[in-house]
């Protein structure tokens, strides 16, 4: 247990010494590490991505290879970048650490169909959200339309679905039954989150927050864990265990990503600066600063109030930050983890046999896109 621990006490912000900072190509690399992990989750999943896409009907095919990267909007073939591929990453250093690389080969479908999931999330929200940039390109909405957005996630919800129903493993059921019942958590997840957006800041409370981003990102990342594990065989117990890991390390990845969406770099995360700001949206830190009861909470309740200039945006990000919110976030996001490696230690007690998901939940939180 206490060198699951470590890894949760380093702060959201800090990388390891003894591994390379991701994007750093000169550095050694760890046989663990989570950018070597994503790559070949990625290089793995993407051949059935993209066969499960290419049986699509050719309106529904076109918006599909458009949002995930593969075609520009008029059908010719682009070099995009298809997303960090976590999910299905999890699915299979589940898989690996419970059942070894055979279980891994055999969790590829499941992969897939959990990534398909995400991205019929990712279509859906864009639209509800009015979120106009993803992955450094215009949001599927804005370039076909909000119909033809929403029908192609509904698509892709069908094909995860039937990407399990035709896969032969004995565990496929069980996923997909699985599977189907977090796609309403995430659906009931998105209803609370368009429910607080209409509330005034005083009235959200940091509880309600928590519940929202732990059904919209926490329930996806452990059903990941979850599938990895029915597909290694693993006692109902571990899956469990994996459930519970992934969904903690869920909550520690919104935390992070609430931060990105204040502060980060649009160079990098491929959204205007302050986005989540501008759309006043009642994220964590911006929760947590509000409820913290500071001169800088009042500046902020007024300023989610004001008209959104760029300047205004500014002043936002530092009342937020004045008030507490980042590092409040940041330290959540650290116990959530260390709450998380708990959870993986029942399921999985060797360190080395875990090394996959441990690179996966140091990842979520020491990125910066």
């Amino acid at each position: 247990m206490g060198e699951f621990m470590t890894a949760a006490r380093h702060h959201p912000s800090e990388a390891p010494e003894r591994r390379r900072p991701i994007g750093d190509p000169s550095a050694p690399i760890d046989g663990h590490e989570a950018s070597v992990i994503l790559e070949r989750a990625r290089e793995l999943v993407d051949p059935v991505l993209r066969a499960a896409i290419e049986s699509l009907p050719g309106s529904m095919r076109r918006i599909a290879l458009y949002h995930f990267g593969w075609e520009h909007a008029d059908g010719t073939p682009a070099a995009g970048h298809a997303g960090k591929a976590i999910r299905p990453a999890l699915v299979l250093a589940a898989a690996t650490a419970l059942g070894g690389p055979e279980a891994r080969t055999a969790a590829v479908r499941a992969a897939a169909a959990v990534e398909l999931v995400h991205n019929f999330s990712l279509l859906h929200d864009d639209v509800m959200d009015r979120d106009t940039t993803r992955r450094h390109r215009p949001t599927a909405w804005t370039v076909f339309g909000d119909a033809d957005a929403i029908l192609a996630g509904d698509a892709l919800q069908a094909l995860a679905l039937r990407t399990l129903a035709e896969d032969p493993h004995p565990a496929s059921g069980t996923a997909a039954a699985r599977l189907a019942g977090c796609v309403v958590e995430l659906c009931a997840g998105q209803h609370t989150d368009v429910a607080l957006e209409g509330q005034s800041p005083g009235e959200v409370t940091l509880d309600e927050v928590l519940g929202m981003a732990e059904a919209k990102t926490g329930a996806l990342l452990g059903c990941a864990c979850a599938l990895g594990a029915l597909y290694a065989g693993a006692p109902e117990g571990d899956v469990e265990a994996l459930d519970a890991f992934g969904r903690e390390a869920g909550l520690a990845f919104q935390l992070i990503d609430d931060v990105i969406g204040i502060w980060g770099d649009p160079a990098r995360t491929g959204k205007p600066a302050g986005a989540d700001l501008a759309a006043r949206k009642k994220s964590l830190p911006v929760v947590a600063a509000l409820a913290s009861g500071t001169p800088a909470a009042a500046r902020l309740a007024d300023l989610y109030a004001a008209p959104r200039t760029q300047e205004d945006l500014d002043r936002t990000a530092l009342a937020v930050e004045q008030a507490g919110g980042r590092d409040w976030a940041q330290v959540q996001a650290a116990d959530r983890m260390a709450r998380a490696l708990g959870h993986l230690a029942r399921a999985v007690p060797e360190p080395e046999a875990a090394g996959g998901l441990l690179a996966l939940a140091e990842y979520v939180t020491r990125r910066s896109s």
